[in-house]
């Protein structure tokens, strides 16, 4: 069933837990993201960020996922990630999303609650997500600088903004890290305190099991997962087309991708609690 996140991130706060949330580039992402959520019995979030629906239309991705959600038996809901813009922000409501993230990390901490503001106002009953801070690194067309969230600006930014959840930033970044990062769990403590909505955490591509878990006792409600998945369905084809090099069928690769991607995601599941 295609459902909302306010109701899968409050269940998961109540719970001590955290929903995964796994960005996906092709119809066999999104098969293997669904299929590794019904297998395990949990919800799931699925999320396209802004540079992959240059690749395609938000309609094409909300009804590729609201066809494969039909057919699940676990809640599934449709996020977009690192929203750019106000304007895809309403295009992707428009047609389907169930979720939407708009990211004005990068502005000043007055103009982020005016877009933030802008994208719930529009929303109405939609969950919006907001960053506050920066998430460092580089995913798809989003690069930017670690800037660490302040507790005291996200209560505020919360308050002003009316958002569903937040993504906060504590020493964590988008894509591959070259080094063991280190969490500032103690500012996380800080704005559970102060912050009552769900808390996100980007970048968890390549943080160890205890880092994610300890993330998700001290209030960490969704956990996203980009930059493993893509390599997984990468190296999935590669290993399939380097034994059968005369393979021509993109179902037979594609199969190679989405198997790789499942076990991924079991894995990833076996990090936020259990369901």
């Amino acid at each position: 069933m295609l459902v909302g996140t306010d109701k899968l991130l409050r269940d998961a706060q109540a719970k001590s837990i955290a929903i995964g949330a796994f960005n996906v580039e092709n119809l066999e992402m999104a098969q293997a993201v669904i299929a590794a959520a019904n297998e395990a019995g949990r919800p799931v979030i699925l999320q396209t960020t802004s540079s992959t629906l240059k690749y395609a239309p938000p309609a094409a991705f909300a009804g590729m996922v609201a066809g494969l959600a039909k057919e699940s038996k676990v809640d599934i809901a449709m996020h977009l990630d690192h929203g750019n813009s106000y304007e895809l922000a309403v295009q992707c409501m428009r047609d389907g999303y169930t979720s939407v993230m708009i990211d004005g990390s990068t502005l000043s901490f007055e103009e982020n609650i005016r877009i933030t503001k802008q994208v719930v106002d529009a929303a109405g009953d939609i969950p919006v997500e907001a960053e506050l801070g920066s998430v460092g690194g580089k995913e798809d067309d989003h690069e930017a600088e670690n800037a660490y969230t302040n507790p005291e600006d996200a209560a505020e930014f919360v308050a002003k903004t009316g958002i569903s959840s937040l993504a906060i930033a504590i020493g964590t970044a988008h894509g591959v890290y070259s080094g063991i990062p280190v969490l500032d769990i103690a500012r996380l403590k800080e704005i559970r305190k102060r912050v009552d909505i769900p808390l996100v955490l980007h970048g968890a591509s390549g943080l160890s099991v205890a880092a994610v878990r300890e993330c998700v006792a001290e209030g960490i409600c969704k956990v996203n997962f980009a930059t493993e998945l893509r390599i997984a369905y990468s190296d999935g084809v590669k290993a399939y087309l380097a034994d059968n090099p005369d393979a021509f069928d993109p179902k037979s690769y594609g199969k190679a991708g989405y198997e790789s991607v499942k076990k991924m995601v079991h894995d990833k599941f076996a990090m936020l609690g259990d369901a």
